[in-house]
C-alpha cells in the first residue's frame, strides 16, 4: 500500500507519499480500507517532530479516518467485511489501509457520506469526553469555546446547542464568526479586537462561563479563570499558547472552580473504547436526525497532504480539512 511518511521532521514538504508494508490486524482489530482521513493539529506537531505516536501505534500521521472493513482480525465480533465505518486512531490514517481496534470503530451515521464521516471521530470524541463526560455541561449553562471555527470548535458549538446550553465562541474576524453563528453560537467574540473575559461577563450579566473548552493553554490560563462562573470548569485540550503559566489558586478557590487537562491519542484502548461507546449512544442519534453535522472546509487528495497541512497552519479554514485516498 501507499501512505504518507515522515522520513525527517520539517515543514509540509516533509510529508512523503511512499510505498510501505500493509498493516496486519491483530487480536481484536480490523483492517480498514481508507476512503478519507482528516487533518488535525496533532498531525502537524508529529510532522514537526514534537508529537510522536504512542508505543505500538502506526508511524504514519492521521488520527481519524473513514472507509470499509476489509479484514476481521482474531476475536472480532459485531462487524462484517464491507461495513462502512469511521474510526478513532492513534495514527495511520494517512494511508490506503489502517489496522484499528474494534472498540474504536463507529458506523457511518445515517445521512453522512463516507468521506465526510472522516471528519467526525476525533472531534466528536474530544468534545464529548471533555465537555460532557468530564465537565458535565448542563442545559441552560454557558459554554465558551476558543477557536470556534476550528474542527473542534464547530462540533462543540453544535453539541452545546443540542443539549440546550448557551454557546460563546472566540474566532478571528467577522467571516469566521458568521460561520459560527450559522452553527448556533449565541455570543460572538473576535479575539483580535475584543477581550473575551469582558465580553463573556457582559453577555452573562457578570456570571461568566460554566464550562470553557480551551486550545490555547498558558496564554489564556489567567483570563480563562477570570471568565469562569462560580463552580465553573475549565477543560484544556491544547497548548497553542504555551505550556507554562502561573495559576492563582486563590481565584480558583473563590470560584470553587476546576481545571482539567486531557489528551485523547495516548489514552489506553479501553478508555478510548468507552468514549467511542458514549459517542455512539449520545451523539450518533443527533447526527442521524440532522441536528449535528460534520463541517468540511475542503477535500484534497491524500497524496497532497502537504497542502492540507498548509491550510491548517494558515488557519484559513472553517471546520475540517479532509484527504481522500
Amino acid at each position: 500500500m501507499y501512505a504518507i511518511t515522515i522520513p525527517e521532521p520539517g515543514g509540509p514538504e516533509a510529508l512523503v507519499w511512499a510505498e510501505v508494508p500493509d498493516p496486519v490486524p491483530g487480536e481484536g482489530e480490523v483492517l480498514v480500507e481508507v476512503a478519507a482521513a482528516a487533518v488535525n493539529r496533532a498531525d502537524v506537531l508529529q510532522r514537526q517532530g514534537f508529537y510522536n505516536p504512542p508505543s505500538g501505534a502506526s508511524p504514519y500521521p492521521g488520527l481519524e479516518c473513514s472507509g470499509r472493513i476489509a479484514v476481521l482480525g482474531p476475536g472480532v465480533s459485531g462487524w462484517s467485511v464491507g461495513d462502512e465505518v469511521c474510526a478513532l486512531l492513534s495514527g495511520g490514517g494517512y494511508a490506503q489501509k489502517v489496522a484499528v481496534p474494534a472498540g474504536q470503530l463507529l458506523p457511518v451515521p445515517a445521512g453522512v457520506d463516507l468521506a465526510s464521516a472522516a471528519a467526525l471521530p476525533e472531534v466528536v470524541c474530544t468534545v464529548w469526553s471533555n465537555v460532557f463526560m468530564v465537565s458535565h455541561l448542563r442545559p441552560g449553562e454557558t459554554l465558551l469555546v476558543h477557536g470556534g471555527a476550528s474542527g473542534i470548535g464547530t462540533m462543540a458549538i453544535q453539541l452545546g446547542k443540542a443539549v440546550g446550553a448557551k454557546v460563546a465562541v472566540t474566532a478571528g474576524g467577522p467571516d469566521k464568526l458568521a460561520r459560527c453563528a450559522e452553527l448556533g453560537a449565541d455570543i460572538l467574540i473576535d479575539y483580535r479586537e475584543q477581550d473575551f473575559v469582558d465580553e463573556v461577563l457582559k453577555a452573562t450579566d457578570g456570571i461568566g462561563a460554566d464550562v470553557i473548552l480551551d486550545i490555547m493553554g498558558a496564554k489564556y490560563l489567567e483570563r480563562n479563570v477570570r471568565a469562569l462562573a462560580v463552580n465553573g470548569r475549565l477543560a484544556i485540550i491544547g497548548l497553542q499558547g504555551g505550556a507554562k503559566a502561573e495559576l492563582n489558586l486563590g481565584a480558583l478557590l473563590t470560584k470553587r472552580a476546576a481545571v482539567t487537562a486531557t489528551s485523547l491519542r495516548g489514552r489506553p484502548a479501553a478508555e478510548k473504547a468507552a468514549i467511542v461507546a458514549a459517542v455512539r449512544e449520545h451523539v450518533w442519534p443527533l447526527i442521524s436526525d440532522g441536528r449535528v453535522r460534520p463541517v468540511v472546509d475542503r477535500t484534497l487528495p491524500l497524496a497532497d497532504a502537504a497542502e492540507g497541512h498548509r491550510v491548517l497552519e494558515a488557519s484559513s479554514h472553517v471546520g475540517k480539512v479532509l484527504l481522500t485516498a
